[in-house]
Protein backbone atom coordinates (compact mmCIF):
# COMPACT_ATOMS: atom_id res chain seq x y z
CA UNK A 1 0.00 0.00 0.00
CA UNK A 2 1.25 3.48 -0.90
CA UNK A 3 -0.28 6.59 0.71
CA UNK A 4 0.29 10.02 -0.83
CA UNK A 5 -0.90 13.37 0.54
CA UNK A 6 -2.13 16.34 -1.52
CA UNK A 7 -3.01 18.82 1.21
CA UNK A 8 -6.13 19.53 3.31
CA UNK A 9 -7.56 16.00 3.79
CA UNK A 10 -6.89 14.82 0.23
CA UNK A 11 -5.10 11.46 -0.01
CA UNK A 12 -4.37 8.84 -2.61
CA UNK A 13 -4.19 5.25 -1.37
CA UNK A 14 -2.93 2.71 -3.90
CA UNK A 15 -2.57 -1.04 -3.59
CA UNK A 16 -1.86 -3.05 -6.72
CA UNK A 17 -3.94 -1.59 -9.53
CA UNK A 18 -6.62 -0.21 -7.20
CA UNK A 19 -6.63 3.49 -6.31
CA UNK A 20 -8.69 5.16 -3.59
CA UNK A 21 -9.10 8.94 -3.23
CA UNK A 22 -10.05 10.48 0.10
CA UNK A 23 -11.65 13.95 0.02
CA UNK A 24 -10.33 15.24 -3.31
CA UNK A 25 -10.14 19.04 -3.48
CA UNK A 26 -12.58 20.45 -6.02
CA UNK A 27 -11.65 22.87 -8.78
CA UNK A 28 -14.14 25.23 -7.11
CA UNK A 29 -12.08 25.30 -3.90
CA UNK A 30 -9.66 28.05 -2.98
CA UNK A 31 -7.23 25.26 -2.13
CA UNK A 32 -5.21 23.47 -4.79
CA UNK A 33 -4.97 19.74 -5.35
CA UNK A 34 -3.75 17.21 -7.88
CA UNK A 35 -5.75 15.24 -10.43
CA UNK A 36 -5.56 11.47 -10.92
CA UNK A 37 -7.83 8.57 -11.78
CA UNK A 38 -9.31 6.60 -8.88
CA UNK A 39 -11.43 3.46 -8.59
CA UNK A 40 -13.12 4.61 -5.36
CA UNK A 41 -13.72 8.14 -4.09
CA UNK A 42 -14.71 8.83 -0.49
CA UNK A 43 -15.97 12.30 0.42
CA UNK A 44 -16.62 13.25 4.03
CA UNK A 45 -18.31 16.61 3.60
CA UNK A 46 -20.31 18.35 0.88
CA UNK A 47 -17.91 21.29 0.46
CA UNK A 48 -15.51 22.17 -2.40
CA UNK A 49 -12.51 21.49 -0.13
CA UNK A 50 -13.63 17.84 0.10
CA UNK A 51 -16.00 16.87 -2.73
CA UNK A 52 -13.93 17.25 -5.91
CA UNK A 53 -14.91 13.98 -7.54
CA UNK A 54 -13.89 15.40 -10.92
CA UNK A 55 -10.29 15.58 -9.68
CA UNK A 56 -10.25 11.80 -9.18
CA UNK A 57 -11.76 11.04 -12.57
CA UNK A 58 -9.27 10.66 -15.40
CA UNK A 59 -9.45 8.87 -18.73
CA UNK A 60 -11.15 5.50 -18.45
CA UNK A 61 -11.18 5.68 -14.64
CA UNK A 62 -14.77 6.28 -13.56
CA UNK A 63 -14.76 5.95 -9.77
CA UNK A 64 -17.37 4.47 -7.47
CA UNK A 65 -18.35 7.44 -5.31
CA UNK A 66 -19.27 7.20 -1.62
CA UNK A 67 -20.66 10.27 0.12
CA UNK A 68 -22.83 8.91 2.92
CA UNK A 69 -22.78 6.49 5.86
CA UNK A 70 -23.39 2.82 5.13
CA UNK A 71 -21.61 -0.41 4.25
CA UNK A 72 -19.94 -0.99 0.91
CA UNK A 73 -17.73 -3.56 -0.78
CA UNK A 74 -15.88 -2.55 -3.94
CA UNK A 75 -12.92 -4.38 -5.50
CA UNK A 76 -12.20 -6.35 -2.30
CA UNK A 77 -12.25 -3.16 -0.23
CA UNK A 78 -14.68 -3.26 2.70
CA UNK A 79 -15.93 0.18 3.70
CA UNK A 80 -18.13 1.40 6.55
CA UNK A 81 -19.22 5.02 6.83
CA UNK A 82 -20.36 6.66 10.07
CA UNK A 83 -22.11 9.98 10.58
CA UNK A 84 -20.55 12.66 12.79
CA UNK A 85 -20.49 16.44 13.21
CA UNK A 86 -18.33 19.13 11.62
CA UNK A 87 -18.34 22.88 12.04
CA UNK A 88 -16.30 23.46 8.90
CA UNK A 89 -16.52 26.85 7.19
CA UNK A 90 -18.49 28.29 10.09
CA UNK A 91 -21.46 25.94 9.85
CA UNK A 92 -21.86 23.92 13.09
CA UNK A 93 -24.66 21.85 11.56
CA UNK A 94 -22.60 20.15 8.87
CA UNK A 95 -22.69 16.36 8.67
CA UNK A 96 -19.31 14.66 8.31
CA UNK A 97 -18.85 11.02 7.29
CA UNK A 98 -16.02 9.05 8.87
CA UNK A 99 -14.82 5.90 7.12
CA UNK A 100 -13.31 2.60 8.14
CA UNK A 101 -11.63 0.68 5.32
CA UNK A 102 -10.34 -2.89 5.40
CA UNK A 103 -7.90 -3.93 2.69
CA UNK A 104 -4.75 -6.03 2.37
CA UNK A 105 -5.23 -7.23 5.94
CA UNK A 106 -5.08 -3.66 7.28
CA UNK A 107 -7.73 -1.38 8.77
CA UNK A 108 -7.73 2.33 7.95
CA UNK A 109 -9.81 4.92 9.80
CA UNK A 110 -10.41 8.28 8.13
CA UNK A 111 -12.05 10.93 10.29
CA UNK A 112 -12.61 13.46 7.50
CA UNK A 113 -13.61 16.94 8.71
CA UNK A 114 -14.60 15.78 12.18
CA UNK A 115 -15.30 18.71 14.48
CA UNK A 116 -16.49 17.04 17.69
CA UNK A 117 -14.06 14.78 19.57
CA UNK A 118 -16.97 12.97 21.24
CA UNK A 119 -17.79 10.57 18.45
CA UNK A 120 -20.91 8.35 18.57
CA UNK A 121 -20.60 5.11 20.56
CA UNK A 122 -21.22 2.91 17.51
CA UNK A 123 -18.25 4.54 15.82
CA UNK A 124 -16.04 3.94 18.85
CA UNK A 125 -16.84 0.24 18.65
CA UNK A 126 -16.16 0.15 14.90
CA UNK A 127 -12.83 1.90 15.26
CA UNK A 128 -11.15 -0.92 17.16
CA UNK A 129 -8.05 -2.62 15.74
CA UNK A 130 -7.13 0.36 13.56
CA UNK A 131 -3.77 0.23 11.82
CA UNK A 132 -3.71 3.69 10.23
CA UNK A 133 -5.68 6.68 11.52
CA UNK A 134 -6.11 9.88 9.49
CA UNK A 135 -7.02 12.73 11.85
CA UNK A 136 -7.75 16.44 11.16
CA UNK A 137 -5.84 18.80 13.46
CA UNK A 138 -6.33 22.33 12.14
CA UNK A 139 -9.19 23.67 14.27
CA UNK A 140 -11.78 26.19 13.03
CA UNK A 141 -14.51 23.64 12.39
CA UNK A 142 -12.38 20.50 12.66
CA UNK A 143 -10.55 19.14 15.69
CA UNK A 144 -7.92 21.29 17.36
CA UNK A 145 -4.42 19.80 17.73
CA UNK A 146 -5.06 18.96 21.40
CA UNK A 147 -8.47 17.40 20.70
CA UNK A 148 -7.08 15.48 17.75
CA UNK A 149 -4.20 13.99 19.68
CA UNK A 150 -6.37 12.99 22.63
CA UNK A 151 -8.89 11.28 20.34
CA UNK A 152 -6.16 9.60 18.28
CA UNK A 153 -4.57 8.11 21.38
CA UNK A 154 -7.95 6.84 22.59
CA UNK A 155 -8.52 4.97 19.31
CA UNK A 156 -5.12 3.27 19.77
CA UNK A 157 -4.03 2.99 16.13
CA UNK A 158 -0.61 1.76 15.14
CA UNK A 159 0.06 4.79 12.94
CA UNK A 160 -1.39 8.32 13.11
CA UNK A 161 -1.37 10.57 10.05
CA UNK A 162 -2.29 14.21 10.83
CA UNK A 163 -4.07 16.19 8.11
CA UNK A 164 -5.98 19.39 7.41
CA UNK A 165 -3.50 21.85 8.90
CA UNK A 166 -1.42 23.60 6.24
CA UNK A 167 -3.48 26.54 5.02
CA UNK A 168 -6.51 26.58 7.29
CA UNK A 169 -7.35 26.83 10.97
CA UNK A 170 -4.87 27.01 13.84
CA UNK A 171 -1.53 28.62 13.05
CA UNK A 172 1.31 26.09 13.26
CA UNK A 173 -1.20 23.32 13.99
CA UNK A 174 1.22 20.56 13.07
CA UNK A 175 3.87 21.95 15.41
CA UNK A 176 1.29 22.11 18.22
CA UNK A 177 0.10 18.57 17.49
CA UNK A 178 3.63 17.17 17.60
CA UNK A 179 4.27 19.06 20.83
CA UNK A 180 1.17 17.40 22.31
CA UNK A 181 2.66 14.04 21.37
CA UNK A 182 6.11 14.88 22.67
CA UNK A 183 7.75 13.71 19.44
CA UNK A 184 9.75 15.18 16.58
CA UNK A 185 8.87 13.81 13.17
CA UNK A 186 10.40 14.55 9.78
CA UNK A 187 7.96 14.69 6.87
CA UNK A 188 8.22 12.07 4.15
CA UNK A 189 7.01 12.22 0.54
CA UNK A 190 4.85 9.10 0.72
CA UNK A 191 4.22 6.13 2.99
CA UNK A 192 4.80 2.63 1.62
CA UNK A 193 3.29 0.10 3.96
CA UNK A 194 2.89 -3.65 4.35
CA UNK A 195 1.10 -5.44 7.16
CA UNK A 196 4.37 -6.69 8.62
CA UNK A 197 5.65 -3.10 8.88
CA UNK A 198 3.08 -2.44 11.60
CA UNK A 199 4.45 -5.02 14.01
CA UNK A 200 5.30 -3.44 17.35
CA UNK A 201 4.00 0.02 16.46
CA UNK A 202 1.70 1.89 18.86
CA UNK A 203 0.50 5.39 18.01
CA UNK A 204 3.50 6.27 15.85
CA UNK A 205 3.00 9.58 14.03
CA UNK A 206 3.74 9.82 10.31
CA UNK A 207 3.82 13.26 8.66
CA UNK A 208 3.40 13.32 4.87
CA UNK A 209 4.52 16.19 2.67
CA UNK A 210 1.91 17.62 0.32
Amino acid sequence: MVITYFGASYFKVQFGDTIIAYNPISKDSKLSGSKFGADIVLTSLNHPDFNGVEQATLGAKMPFIIRTPGEYEIKNVFIKGFSSNSGYDGDPGRINTMYRLSLEGMNLCFLGALGNPKIPSESVEAFEDIDVLFVPIGGEGVLTPAEAYKLAVSIEPKLIIPMHYETIGVKNALEVFLKESGTKVEAIDKLTLKKKDLDGKEGEIVVLSS
